[in-house]
């Protein structure tokens, strides 16, 4: 029989755990190091409020630069009951984005901001185990090693700087955990994506005055998470070096590549780098690593100017393959109403407006692509030679939005740039401001937004002089904004000042362009090598789609990352997506063949309770206390249809 980690006699709920296996090297620290008693039920360590808005501030831009990602991120897994968290080196929660109906949930368990989950607080956990190996871990139920924490399943992934050394740690984590640890691999491979695609934009964003070089050995690669990034100074001296271009070059570390001419690495020349930087249009080219022959294709650009990973568009000449670069590659208003009816007289509607500066209200569920269509807006209109700059209002912490927007003079507050910051509303002066999620701003800065918005000036914080401003105003919310405004939660006059024209963005599943954006999609993430089985390929566009376009793009990234030899399958979209379609319909309702008896047993269940309840969705999710995303997945995994 096999013994239980713990000391003393055998117990039922005790998981048998390789001796060789992390979890049970983080067991013996928990015993032997840390001393924990696992029964103990100890207050949960959490930081007072001074010290949480320390490191908030502390870490403001990369929050910042995080929560956009886990909001990606968090389409592809809403509904599941799991919630994402991003803590410091120490454990310290600086951040949560999950379902608003299962905070309380999470609260109880010690998963708010400000608590601290190390080991040698909270034992075996997904954010604590990753700290102390410094590699992704699932924890799953009674792999915690506190009694307290066996109905969670934390899988934690971590965030690197550049030089290597723990950043954050990003966590996917459920406080009422029901599945088993097989199905957390899939949970696990998209944190741990996440947490490189974070890690690699920290990387090109913090070296603003370099050179950033982008190889790999397969030019389709280029550009994608997987790449090698170097920075590069004035010089042709290597500044930074991110793991892959240390592993893709045979070295061990980055001490091996900082400090050295980069014509020392790779048959490239200072002069080359520069001269190609400068170009409008830069393909990539073939280079070789002087150590050992290998050929790789590269591309460079000023760190001022590179953008996301995966922000690459295909040139027109076969074989040849071009950065995203402002204003050459964005989409337009033409681009982004082919194919489909109802955004054809979006951008036809969008379009008249544009020239007249009239506010634009974008409107529609979540991850329809609002940002996008701002952005083809503005293209398409007299500011797009100016800057185009979005606020999430929904991502920024509360106690910072209104620095964010407004900006502040030197020395305004504890923790300012000695410089002070020039606010996103300066910053979008002569172009176009996108305020996504607008009905998530705070009713003061609601009335301060309406402020500026009507006198067109600006005065930042500790500030006494306005500033004049002149922007072009795109809004946007998932929202009903009128029901804000009735129940007291968003200010009449601001909306019908935001209102101009509302523009209302089809859920994916209505749009007559799905084939060719899923094909678009493929080709951007995997590129024009990657294909697509018919099986899989007509199961895209068979799925209701529930996260639409920001989940479709989830969901291929991870399945290209997924693919073997470039041919995605069935089983690389995910488990919700390859089970989706194993009904047979009959009438308005499907019967599952080969359905175990507890699944037939809460299909039934569900089909009752929405008989009772008239098939009203709202009232069936609340009479089963779980969120109306939950309902809808359960139904779709039991083949219900309204």
């Amino acid at each position: 029989m096999a013994r239980s980690m713990r000391s003393g006699p055998v117990q039922s709920s005790a998981t048998t755990v390789d001796p060789s296996t992390i979890i049970f090297r983080s067991w013996q620290r928990c015993r032997e190091q840390y001393r924990i008693d696992h029964r103990a039920d100890t207050e949960f360590a959490v930081v007072e409020q001074p010290r949480l808005n320390e490191c908030m501030d502390r870490y403001g831009e990369f929050i910042h630069l995080a929560r956009t990602e886990m909001e990606n991120l968090y389409q592809q897994i809403a509904g599941s009951g799991y919630a994402l968290l991003l803590t410091d080196p120490d454990g310290l929660i600086l951040d949560y984005v999950g379902d608003t109906s299962l905070r309380r949930l999470f609260r109880n368990a010690g998963l708010i901001r400000g608590a601290i989950w190390s080991e040698q607080n909270e034992g075996t956990n997904g954010v604590g185990t990753c700290i102390a190996e410094m590699r992704p871990v699932t924890v799953h139920r009674d792999q915690h090693f506190r009694d307290r924490h066996h109905s969670l399943s934390c899988s934690g992934a971590p965030i690197l700087d550049a030089d290597g050394r723990l950043l954050a740690v990003l966590d996917a984590s459920s406080a009422n955990a029901k599945d088993t640890p097989g199905s957390q691999l899939h949970t696990l491979a998209l944190v741990t994506m996440s947490a490189q695609l974070i890690s690699k934009c920290r990387f090109i964003r913090n070296f603003p005055d370099c050179l950033i070089l982008r190889f790999h050995s397969r030019p389709e690669y280029v550009g994608l998470i997987n790449d090698g990034a170097l920075a590069i100074n004035g010089e042709g001296v290597i500044h930074a070096a991110d793991q892959n271009a240390v592993a893709y070059l045979g070295l061990s570390t980055r001490a091996e590549l900082v400090g050295r001419p980069i014509d020392e690495i790779l048959d490239v020349t200072p002069d080359a780098l520069h001269s190609w930087a400068n170009r409008q249009s830069m393909p990539y080219w073939p280079t070789r690593g002087l150590a050992h022959g290998t050929r790789y294709y590269a591309t460079v650009v000023p760190g001022h100017t590179e953008g996301l990973p995966g922000d690459r568009v295909f040139s027109d000449q076969p074989g040849k393959q071009q950065l995203r670069l402002p204003k050459r590659s964005l989409p337009t208003l033409d681009q982004v109403g082919a194919g489909d009816a109802t955004m054809q007289r979006n951008a036809d509607r969008a379009r008249r407006v544009a020239a007249r500066g009239i506010p634009v209200l974008l409107t529609g569920e979540t991850g329809t692509g609002k940002e996008v269509f701002a952005r083809a807006l503005h293209e398409s209109s007299p500011w797009s030679d100016g800057p185009f700059v979005a606020v999430n209002c929904a991502a920024i912490p509360e106690n910072l939005i209104e620095s964010e927007l407004f900006g502040y003079r030197p020395g305004a507050f504890t923790g300012a740039q000695k410089n002070g910051m020039k606010g996103k509303v300066l910053q979008a002066n002569g172009g176009t401001l996108f305020l996504d999620e607008i009905g998530d701003m705070p009713l003061e800065l609601q009335t301060r937004l309406l402020r500026v918005l009507e006198e067109q000036e600006v005065v930042p914080l500790g500030g006494d002089r306005p500033i004049k401003v002149e922007i072009n105003l795109v809004s946007a919310t998932h929202c009903d904004l009128q029901e804000q405004v009735a129940e007291g939660r968003f200010r009449e006059d601001l909306y019908y000042r935001l209102n101009g024209l509302q523009i209302m963005l089809p859920a994916l599943r209505e749009r007559q362009d799905k084939a060719a954006l899923i094909r678009s999609i493929i080709r951007e993430e995997g590129g024009a090598g990657t294909a697509i089985t018919d099986e899989a390929f007509q199961r895209l566009l068979d799925h209701d789609w529930p996260g639409n376009i920001r989940q479709l793009r989830n969901v291929l990234r991870t399945a290209v990352a997924l693919a073997e030899d470039n041919l995605i399958q069935l089983c690389d979209l995910g488990p919700e997506l390859e089970q989706s379609l194993s009904a047979t319909p009959v009438g308005d309702r499907l019967t599952l063949p080969d359905a175990s008896t507890l699944a037939m047993a809460e299909r039934d269940a569900l089909l009752e309770t929405l008989d009772a309840h008239d098939w009203n969705i709202s009232r069936t999710a609340n009479s089963l206390d779980i969120s109306r995303n939950t309902l809808y997945r359960k139904m779709r995994k039991h083949g219900i249809r309204a």
